[in-house]
């Protein structure tokens, strides 16, 4: 067995049960911490543009978030594919292999920033037109996005930087490198649009530079592990036809995946804004706690992606399971937490998001359904962390069409007869979906387990 494949692989398969849970805890942990600095982030951009005397710079930085969201979204599979080919590979003990599953995804990374770069006046274009904002709001969303846009190679390396972290299990060294990017943007942020009064473009230029630091360090780091750990640079390992079109097909379902997922967030808040201020004010509430909810979930998500991901490499089917059970029992305690929080504090915890009465009194009326959320979520957030640590992502895309099929209906058939709660009620049925779904494709996922995988 190799230097990668001996005290860390074998702490995973031959540790007792309860140790086992204590890797799943510190797996998960960091990556939670590392989830809420996000919308840190984002309220400190809002913060800082709201002391400028144009409100449109509100407008501009809020749009312009929102769309390098759905482009950085869009190309989230480069950090979950390359989280399941290296802990497969992990797993397998091959080191040659986890260094080319770093490889190529940089390689496709760097290709399709260009591609960003190059092509940023049509989707720049496109993504205004989309907007519809008032001509000021546009005009400094333009701005907002034409600094941006130059993150864009640094953005995706810090996507597969991390997928390969995590695989590796180094999610400490994850939350470090994106406290990081998140507290150098913030700092650069006050400095930029408080200090200097670069307004923002300030806040444009601070992500900018924040990204590339955390490229760089982040590069710096992984290096410095591949020579702890061994193995070898192997181009034709890299370039090599069968690998390449692997990355490629997971990557494509995963994208297929996400697109479906977009759509149907879309959809529940479009048909929300078609009900009134009050009920869309309220609805975007409660989106923004199960949000939260959700990035506090989604670390157990990736810690069974990384255990199943070795399981599966190290063609274990009893860890497979083990790392399935534990990961999911944990996460599983966590949701019930966050229910009985917001049974116990939802409607204060509302109260500080809004003081507008009639806003905050019909977020309180549709509580419930976020108060149950977790604990009907938390299984289809789980599945996709089994799925992509097997990097059996087909299964994920069909599911996730097929849950898009069914929202579709569900809100079609429900809001006539029952409005709002009818809207989250599909929205329920839609997480639900996705869980029964790839549910359907465990037990052929859990067969396959003893069988030879790619990064062996």
């Amino acid at each position: 067995m190799s230097k990668i494949s001996g005290t860390r692989i074998s702490g995973v398969f031959g540790s007792r049960t309860g140790k086992l849970y204590g890797k799943v805890w510190r797996l998960s942990v960091p990556i939670m911490l590392a989830n809420l600095s996000v919308p840190l982030l984002g309220a400190v951009d809002t913060a800082v543009v709201g002391h400028l005397p144009d409100p449109a710079s509100i407008g501009g930085v809020a749009l312009g978030s929102v769309i390098f969201s759905f482009l950085y979204w869009g190309f989230g599979f480069l950090r979950m594919g390359t989280t399941g080919f290296t802990a497969q590979a992990l797993g397998a003990g091959n080191d040659d292999e986890v260094r080319a599953a770093l490889a190529r995804p940089l390689l496709l990374g760097l290709l399709l920033s260009l591609a960003l770069v190059a092509l940023q006046d049509p989707i720049a274009w496109i993504a205004l037109w989309a907007v519809e904002g008032s001509p000021a709001v546009e005009a400094a969303t333009a701005t907002y996005y034409h600094i941006r846009i130059w993150s864009a190679p640094a953005a995706l390396v810090n996507f597969t930087v991390l997928g390969w972290l995590l695989g590796m299990q180094r999610t400490g060294i994850s939350l470090c490198l994106q406290l990081l990017l998140n507290g150098t943007n913030i700092l650069l942020d006050l400095l930029f649009v408080l200090g200097l009064g670069w307004g923002i473009a300030g806040v444009a230029a601070a992500t900018v530079i924040a990204e590339s630091l955390a490229a760089a360090a982040g590069l710096a780091l992984v290096l410095g592990l591949m020579k702890r750990h061994g193995g070898h640079w192997d181009l034709a390992r890299i370039l090599r036809r069968d690998r390449l079109w692997a990355l490629l097909r997971v990557n494509l379902d995963i994208f297929v995946r996400t697109v479906a997922l977009l759509f149907a967030f879309a959809g529940f808040t479009a048909q929300g804004a078609r009900m009134g201020d009050n009920l869309l004010a309220a609805n975007a509430i409660l989106m923004n706690l199960f949000t939260f909810i959700a990035y506090g979930l989604d670390g157990f998500a990736h810690a069974a992606e990384i255990l199943a991901g070795n399981a599966v490499g190290a063609a274990q089917r009893q860890a497979f399971r083990s790392a399935v059970r534990s990961s999911t029992l944990c996460a599983l305690g966590m949701s019930a937490a966050f229910s009985v929080l917001l049974l116990c504090l939802g409607p204060d915890i509302v109260g500080l998001y809004s003081d507008i009465p009639s806003v905050r009194d019909t977020a309180i009326a549709y509580l419930p359904w976020v108060t149950v959320a977790p604990l009907l979520s938390v299984w289809c957030f789980q599945l996709d962390g089994i799925f992509i640590g097997a990097t059996r992502t087909a299964a994920m895309r069909n599911a996730a069409v097929a849950s898009l099929l069914l929202f579709i209906v569900a809100s079609w058939l429900l809001v006539p007869a029952f409005g709002n709660h009818g809207l989250w009620l599909a929205l329920m049925i839609f997480t639900v979906g996705r869980a029964l779904t790839l549910g359907v494709y465990y037990p052929a996922l859990e067969r396959s387990v003893t069988r030879p995988t790619q990064s062996e």
